[in-house]
């Protein structure tokens, strides 16, 4: 094991080879499905290959909008018609009146984009927020929904506040705390919830069910009792997203496949004539189906004012005493802040300009604009990857795009309406069916379990958390686990929440990080804040050889932390894990030292 002496002299070589070496892959860019290859790590020397400065770096504000405005133009309107029809599913999903999730996009357009601290991210409704918003609806409305919807919007407004003055405090950090596989298990456990309510209104049918585990369980019964026409529009609907998944023609893929199943769906609902209400026979000459009489007409339709104006919705702040709507405000507050910090993290990524957010800017912005949404009748709003993704393939180079695409779903609602309506749920559902099975699909299970046994349990224990109680205990429920396992390999209570480290300027430009003791999710944040005082375009070295272990959420900050480093034109390192054994083969897997 060299020195560190030997680890200072040795970065002007690593300087040398970055260029040329292969850069690790993130492990966010894992969670997006990118391909992970490579080959074998070199246990004592991980290194980060260096990212070719962008000589062109967009202009922001309005000098932005005059240099960009065609590409920024181009890209708002594809996502637009990629937003158009997610909004209307998130919302009804969620409990809210389908305009509720179209107010919200075109907030986060028009308005938030003027003030976040990202580029080429799109703020708007996320299927990540469903499960939450729809809890918050049932348990303060008792069954009645509309006036749970307003008691919600109540609860948007109180936890916007919250999450406006986290941004303000400079709380983005916060993130780096919950440990990414209870994160990750969190969001596969939405996933399931969203496919189990959303298959049913995919095939027509409204199952007897009143709890999640009931809701599951109907789902055989209700391909049973599918309504077949409405199951053959989501059916046709599902399967044009897999197979667009499966294409690799780049300009077919430039088609939103969701704007492709809203267009068959709404032929088809004209084809089976939707608009009014009637009974019809399917296969009546087959003795063994169980009936042949269905109905169908408009209530399998998008409803949604013809009047744009009339759709605004006011909060009632009546339960603001209430132990429950407080329960429901925090819910709502980490939920979305979360989501929204850790996606915009995810698109920082993909920014070909390599440009990094302002975390904190960015969740004040968020909360300021969920004000408002919440005044006015709207979902609360992240930072949408989905759409961001989409945004940056697009070829969008400033928040523009972002403000494009409010603009235009606002024309859109305010205009054309009763094109809107046209719109068959089950189209909706299979959109969200889909989101939900990438949130949760065998392909993450393999990639946790990849980076090690533990972090599978911790990822399985915090799924199973979220569906037997809610999201807040669900995720702590992961978070004990992730406890538990780190006391299981004899880390001292005592550096539960210290984090021995020691960051010093060895020689002019270059720092190395000394890190000792247990290096895991609840002590990163000290560690995170001495990082940020380290001035960009130097050389970083971290030493790991003092520490008795590390963690998978503490290699994932570090890597981030070397990958933004070196796109802003430093150079990175980590040294000293020759002396530790990995779970698994994975380079972000949990370590201990075996000496």
């Amino acid at each position: 094991m060299k020195s560190k002496a030997q680890a200072v002299t040795h970065v002007e070589a690593v300087a040398a080879e970055a260029s040329a070496s292969r850069r690790l892959s993130s492990s966010s860019q894992e969670w997006l499905g990118k391909d992970q290859g490579g080959p074998a790590v070199d246990e004592n020397r991980l290194k980060f290959a260096g990212t070719i400065p962008t000589r062109f770096t967009p202009k922001t504000g309005l000098a932005g909008l005059a240099e960009n405005w065609r590409a920024d133009l181009l890209s708002g309107f594809l996502v637009f018609l990629i937003a158009l029809p997610l909004c209307l599913g998130i919302s009804m999903a969620s409990g809210f009146p389908p305009q509720a999730g179209i107010i919200t996009a075109v907030v986060g357009g028009l308005l938030v984009s003027r003030i976040n601290g990202s580029f080429v991210t799109i703020t708007g409704p996320a299927a990540g927020l469903i499960v939450v918003i729809l809890d918050s609806v049932q348990a303060l409305g008792g069954g009645d929904a509309k006036a749970g919807y307003h008691y919600t919007l109540a609860a948007i407004v109180c936890a916007s506040v919250i999450q406006m003055l986290m941004g303000i405090m400079k709380a983005g950090k916060m993130s780096a705390f919950f440990p990414s596989s209870a994160v990750h298990g969190m969001l596969a456990a939405i996933g399931i919830i969203i496919m189990a309510k959303q298959i049913h209104v995919m095939l027509g049918v409204k199952p007897d069910a009143q709890t999640l585990f009931e809701t599951i369980g109907a789902i055989p019964a209700s391909l049973r009792d599918m309504n077949p026409e409405v199951a053959i529009i989501g059916g046709i609907g599902l399967l044009i997203l897999i197979a667009w998944s499966l294409v690799k023609s780049r300009r077919l893929r430039m088609i939103p496949a969701p704007l492709v199943v809203v267009i068959i769906g709404m032929a088809l609902a004209q084809y089976y004539d939707l608009d009014d209400e009637h009974i019809y026979l399917f296969l009546p000459d087959y003795a063994f189906l169980p009936h042949h009489e269905f109905t169908i007409g408009p209530k399998f339709l998008v409803s949604i004012p013809q009047n744009f104006l009339s759709g605004f919705a006011f909060p009632d702040f009546s339960l603001i005493g209430s132990r429950m709507f407080w329960q429901q405000v925090f819910a709502i507050c980490l939920v979305g802040s979360l989501e929204s910090l850790l996606s915009s993290a995810a698109v920082d990524k993909l920014d070909p300009y390599k440009r990094t957010s302002d975390l904190n800017r960015d969740v004040a912005a968020v909360g300021f604009g969920n004000i408002i949404c919440g005044m006015i009748g709207g979902l609360p709003m992240i930072a949408e990857i989905v759409r961001s993704s989409a945004n940056v393939n697009n070829g969008a180079r400033t928040g523009w795009a972002n403000f494009f695409h409010g603009l235009f779903l606002l024309t859109f609602v305010a205009l054309f309406p009763r094109v809107i309506h046209e719109i068959p749920l089950a189209s909706l559902a299979a959109l969200l069916v889909f989101t939900g099975y990438r949130l949760a699909s065998p392909l993450e299970f393999k990639k946790t379990l990849a980076i090690g046994w533990d972090q599978l349990a911790v990822f399985v224990i915090t799924i199973i958390g979220v569906l037997a109680t809610d999201l807040l205990i669900g995720v702590a429920i992961g978070i004990a686990a992730e406890f538990l396992f780190h006391f299981w390999r004899s880390v001292n209570w005592g550096q539960v929440f210290k984090l021995h480290r020691d960051v010093v300027e060895r020689a002019p430009g270059v720092y190395q990080v000394t890190i000792g003791g247990a290096a895991f999710f609840a002590n990163y944040l000290a560690l995170k804040g001495d990082l940020a005082k380290i001035p960009s375009g130097k050389t970083v070295v971290f030493d790991l050889s003092e520490s008795w272990c590390v963690d998978h959420t503490v290699m994932e900050n570090l890597h981030h932390f070397c990958d933004d480093y070196e796109a802003n034109g430093g150079h990175a390192e980590i040294r000293g894990l020759d002396q530790h054994v990995a779970t698994s083969k994975h380079p972000l897997a949990p370590r201990r030292r075996s000496v």
